[in-house]
């Protein structure tokens, strides 16, 4: 199939790939002329693992290429992904211009019947939006082509979104047009052979779908995290309850993991999003209001543990393990990282930072800012160090030199936010560790 992906962002980069990789011919289309030249010079503006590769082998082999100009992408195209960024609002609610910028577009553009697909993260009724925009510039040029759109949303999660692409546990199709999902099982057939995945649903419901997921995962680390809060005051360890709890298969341990909140391009914004959209439709949503205000309190939690046990922050320098929202990936938007940093230096503190991927990312988020460094290396990091505090649980992490630490370090607190250590390692080698939802544990 011919296939047009406009947007060359995480989800349509992604989604390019992947239809490329089975043979597909896929074009890529974006309106930033430096990121298209970019592409086609074998320059990937974001990390995703094996993404790089992927659009190397196969650009190589002819499948995959980029363009700015939209009409050469829809010229024999059989069907046109929308996966354009819809940023969040001041008001919360997903900005859909790019979008509607995409359907006058392709209203204007298309000379032959096309099956188009909303994959970016929409509202409920964007789909019957989208067409009716199409079906309007269609009517002004009097074109009869059959345009028709549907909703496919994307269930990827960054760091892993190849495999979950190709690996998909469904995917969710929103349309009542036979044409339109004959058209759709014959492009992701590659992918749906050892049993039927495809879902097929109402545009609005498979547009409420993709809400709906992310708002429950979200749901579920906010809950995790205010028993985490429950446990610090109460003598308890969030690791037993959370295995305690976890193993009720009705519950599972997937998203039970206590940290320094969620971030990154989806959760908050989705949730955000999805109250908004509740409102408009006259309903107050009272879950999605706490699964948010806990998330921002937690954000905070690594800062005030810091200055509890470090005493006055001014001064003081501290090591931070960790930039991204989440292991392997560079995106830091709305990390808890962010919000340690922007603490620390705040009340005068000194800022040592390391990331195996996203440092140049927080550079840029922050300038020139005095009193903020950013290391190569996470023990030089350390150098001098009066606290160390952990946002991120990437893999080099996990395993460390406590004696080297302790010889680095001028200070001897550790603020984990993903708890990722055994307390008692830490407390033998002289640290006084403290993690999120279980007591401080002071050396003796």
């Amino acid at each position: 199939m011919r296939i047009a992906v406009f947007g060359s962002g995480y989800v349509g980069l992604v989604t390019g790939a992947c239809f490329a990789d089975v043979g597909h011919e896929v074009i890529g289309v974006d309106i930033n002329r430096q990121r298209v030249e970019d592409l086609n010079n074998g320059i990937v503006p974001i990390y995703e693992p094996g993404l790089e590769g992927m659009i190397a082998s196969n650009r190589e082999h002819g499948r995959l290429s980029f363009t700015t100009d939209a009409a050469e992408a829809l010229d024999g195209a059989d069907v046109a992904f929308i996966a354009v960024g819809t940023p969040q609002g001041t008001d919360g609610s997903a900005d859909m211009t790019y979008v509607l910028q995409v359907a006058h577009t392709i209203g204007d553009l298309a000379y032959g019947d096309l099956v188009v697909v909303d994959k970016s993260t929409v509202p409920v009724g964007t789909a019957a939006r989208v067409q009716g925009i199409i079906d309007e510039r269609l009517e002004s040029r009097n074109a009869e082509h059959n345009v028709e759109v549907c909703s496919n949303p994307e269930f990827l999660k960054e760091g892993a979104a190849i495999d979950d692409f190709k690996h998909a546990a469904r995917i969710v199709l929103g349309t009542e047009s036979d044409n339109v999902e004959k058209v759709m099982r014959k492009c992701y057939d590659p992918y749906n052979r050892q049993h039927d995945k495809i879902l097929v649903m109402d545009a609005e419901s498979a547009e409420l779908t993709k809400y709906a997921a992310n708002a429950m995962l979200a749901t579920k680390i906010s809950f995790i995290n205010e028993i985490a809060s429950i446990a610090e005051r109460t003598g308890a360890d969030i690791e037993h309850v959370r295995v305690g709890i976890g193993s009720d298969p009705r519950i599972g341990y997937q998203f039970l993991y206590p940290g320094a909140g969620y971030g990154g391009s989806c959760f908050p914004k989705d949730v955000a999003a999805l109250a908004w959209t509740a409102r408009e439709a006259g309903y107050e949503p009272q879950i999605l209001k706490a699964v948010e205000s806990v998330n921002q309190f937690q954000k905070t939690q690594l800062g005030k543990k810091l200055a509890s046990e470090v005493g006055n922050l001014s001064g003081k320098t501290v090591a931070v393990w960790g930039l991204a929202f989440k292991p392997k990936t560079d995106d830091i938007r709305d990390a808890p990282a962010i919000n340690l940093i922007q603490y620390l230096l705040d009340n005068g503190a000194f800022v040592r930072a390391y990331d195996p991927i996203a440092a140049p990312n927080m550079d840029l988020k922050f300038g020139s800012r005095d009193g903020l460094h950013f290391s190569d290396d996470k023990y030089v990091a350390l150098r001098g160090a009066d606290a160390l505090a952990i946002c991120t649980e990437w893999e080099e992490f996990r395993a460390i030199d406590e004696e080297r630490m302790s010889q680095l370090m001028a200070g001897r607190t550790i603020v984990d936010g993903r708890n990722l250590y055994d307390r008692k390692t830490m407390k033998d080698h002289g640290f006084k560790y403290v993690t999120i939802g279980r007591p401080v544990l002071n050396p003796e």
